[in-house]
């Protein structure tokens, strides 16, 4: 007998489109097993497809995918409540960046993959989405009200895998609310005025609680950095060093 975290967890994997004969290879588990799982009419338990309804909570599966998802909702996320139950969440990926469209995607489907994931097409931009019944549980971050205007702490089981998956957190969040740019400037140099180039990375939000989460976690892969000049109510946290910025360019780099 297998237990339902078993049956699950190869359940996943073929919700993924592997083949019977790979999964059994991957887990051990016979095929026969996996196909009368696949096809039985008993559904199994809507909590129990959930790690964290589970009699003892653990951690996803795909760590290094929820914590760059965790990231792109801290920035341009929300979950909203379906009217016939359930919960949508919404991230907003702007049209010119399809590489960051496809990375979404392919996150959510890592973290829920028993949940479809469709885009919404808006002006400028899509909403990558996924339903579920589950998701104010794997982002329990998730209350009314915008996100810079309450309180946002990570839960112990959250920091566990963003400390563990640190570089995957950033990148979600420098996805979202962030970019890397070119700055300039001249100088003479022998009676000659050259122009000199520098890349930048720049994170910008209204809340000073999701501001912490990004530069503690810089602080903790060695990156310096130094808040700039605020623009209204949102403040900007700057990466210039050479240094930081090749380690950010080496794990992160420019959209896509």
């Amino acid at each position: 007998m297998y237990d339902r975290a078993t049956r699950e967890r190869a359940l996943a994997l073929v919700a993924q489109g592997r083949s019977l004969n790979s999964v059994s290879k991957q887990t051990g588990i016979s095929r026969h097993a996996i196909r009368s799982w696949t096809t039985r009419i008993e559904p199994l338990s809507r909590k129990a497809e959930c790690p964290r309804c589970e009699q003892e909570p653990r951690l996803p599966d795909a760590t290094g995918s929820y914590a760059y998802l965790l990231g792109l909702y801290l920035g341009d996320g929300c979950i909203s409540r379906q009217p016939r139950g359930g919960y949508a969440l919404r991230i907003a990926c702007a049209d010119a960046w399809p590489g960051l469209i496809t990375a979404c995607r392919e996150a959510m489907r890592a973290v829920r993959p028993m949940n479809s994931v469709c885009v919404v097409q808006k002006q400028g931009c899509v909403m990558v989405t996924s339903s579920s019944r589950h998701w104010p549980c794997l982002f329990p971050q998730h209350g009314p009200g915008r996100k810079h205007e309450r309180t946002i702490v990570l839960e112990a089981w959250q920091q566990a895998i963003v400390d563990d998956h640190r570089w995957e957190f950033l990148r979600g969040l420098v996805h979202s609310d962030g970019c890397r740019i070119i700055n300039w400037t001249t100088r003479t140099v022998g009676g000659e005025r050259k122009r000199y180039e520098y890349p930048r990375y720049f994170f910008t939000n209204l809340s000073s609680d999701i501001l912490r989460l990004y530069t503690d976690a810089l602080d903790k892969v060695g990156v310096e950095w130094k808040p700039s000049r605020q623009s209204r109510k949102a403040e900007n946290i700057s990466v210039a060093k050479r240094a930081s910025v090749a380690l950010m360019d080496q794990h992160i780099g420019p959209k896509s």
